[in-house]
């Protein structure tokens, strides 16, 4: 981008009151230019779905139950899945390189705390991440505002995250992206995308994305949902007993209600879980079992498990369903790495690439990147091993210094910690030189015994 095309950008972002509201839609609206009819016309083209999910209807599954982001989050599955990839997304550090000519090097920015510690002063940085990408696994696309001294200014003070459903995309009659904003408190404001952080989903349409859960996990959440019900009303109201008592003939009322009490008290607790039953007047006893109906709500429930983690990208084994081992090898450190490939990167390198080009638009030199190293590390064993080679042994060079392994483990630098192992220069300090044989020192010479 330009550095023409960005100031014109910024000139058009707006700051929060109804004065810039007002001032925006003279100049735009239709009594000025009539290239946008209405400032709210992305309103008028919702779609049924789309203004339930607004008033807080959700989405109505076949089985009953009402999908929205409230009702999913009753489902452990959901909850689960959404809670691991949002955890683990928002304990990552995010360092920020420069671009140097053998490739990059972290650096000390402004910008690092408000990634890292506190992007807004009411938010910490992990709350901050946490809410970004639950939202964009809840409703599709996710925002944070770009907050900036003046709306001449490039620099940026805080990242403030807003909820999707306060966050309006639209664009103009000459397809011009904007994005309308209703906060908590004060009059809606309408921000250019240089001042806004927009991370979609899979769907995306140039406006908006549809939710994962209550596009594509619809069915298996209601489902979900209507099994969880119906478990708990059948063990709340229609619980069944393990057996009963049968006679050929009739009991009254009276004599069926003493019959319980007696039974109950000699046979209820647990000291008196194994005495014998004595029946007498042709009473029967028969064990009472589920219809397959009633035995098919736990397999149920395992298949809508399976099919929430297909759908977040979540191996079951992450949420406790050990039943079925994963593919990705074992032990944790193959575990962690697979979670952070087929699942983590997904996110990741979307958040990398919108913030770098939304903080450094015209300066390549800067950018920013999540670290997962620490998510990727094996067992300590492993990991010292892996050093030990990397600093070199046994006589073949080393690809790391003393002080960069220091700094990995989070220790401070040591003298002499920047050479870069050779292998040679070891190699000679280890090897001791070969000792020469002594020889057995010869015997004093005797006196001849014929001298005289």
């Amino acid at each position: 981008m330009s550095e023409a095309v960005f100031k014109a950008a910024q000139a058009k972002a707006r700051t929060p009151g109804s004065s810039v509201l007002n001032a925006w839609r003279a100049q735009h609206g239709p009594e000025a230019t009539g290239q946008i009819n209405n400032v709210n016309e992305t309103r008028q083209n919702l779609t049924v779905q789309e203004l339930a999910n607004i008033i807080g209807g959700g989405a109505i599954s076949n089985a009953g139950p009402v999908v929205n982001e409230t009702t999913a989050m009753k489902v452990s599955a959901v909850y689960a899945c959404v809670a691991l990839i949002a955890g683990a997304i928002s304990t990552l550090p995010m360092p920020i390189y420069e671009r140097t000519a053998t490739g990059r090097a972290r650096i000390e920015h402004p910008y690092w705390w408000l990634l890292n510690e506190q992007p807004e002063p009411d938010v910490s940085a992990a709350v901050f991440w946490e809410f970004m990408v639950a939202a964009r696994l809840f409703y599709g696309d996710c925002f944070a505002e770009i907050v900036r001294p003046s709306f001449r200014s490039s620099s940026v003070t805080a990242f403030k995250a807003h909820h999707p459903l306060r966050v309006f995309p639209f664009r103009d009659s000459h397809g011009d992206l904007y994005y309308r904003v209703q906060p908590l408190v004060g009059a809606e404001y309408i921000l250019h995308p240089a001042d806004i952080i927009h991370v979609p989903s899979l769907g995306y349409d140039g406006i908006r994305s549809p939710s994962p859960i209550t596009y594509a996990a619809r069915q298996s959440v209601g489902t979900s949902l209507a099994a969880a019900e119906y478990s708990a009303r059948f063990f709340s109201n229609g619980a069944r007993p393990d057996f009963a008592l049968t006679t050929p003939g009739n009991m009254s009322e009276e004599q069926a209600k003493l019959l319980r009490a007696t039974w109950g008290e000699r046979h209820g607790g647990v000291s008196n879980s194994h005495l014998p039953a004595v029946l007498t007047g042709g009473l029967d006893i028969k064990t009472l079992t589920l219809n397959p109906v009633d035995a098919q709500i736990l397999e149920t429930s395992k298949w809508g498990l399976e099919e929430i983690c297909r759908i977040l990208g979540v191996p079951p084994f992450m949420v406790g369903s050990t039943e079925k081992t994963t593919s990705w090898g074992s032990g944790i450190e193959n575990m962690s790495r697979g979670f952070v490939k087929f699942t983590l990167l997904r996110d990741l390198v979307k958040f990398n690439q919108e913030f770098n080009r939304k903080l450094w638009p015209l300066r390549q030199r800067f950018f920013v990147e999540f670290d997962v190293s620490g998510m990727e590390r094996g067992d300590l064993k492993s990991e010292n091993e892996a050093l030990r080679i990397a600093l070199g042994r046994a006589g073949e060079p080393g690809w790391m210094t003393k002080n960069e392994v220091r700094h990995i483990k989070l220790l401070p630098p040591v003298e002499g910690g920047d050479t870069l192992n050779d292998g040679v220069t070891q190699a000679a300090s280890v090897t001791e030189p070969t000792a020469k044989p002594e020889t057995a020192p010869e015997p004093a010479g005797q006196p001849d015994q014929g001298a005289t």
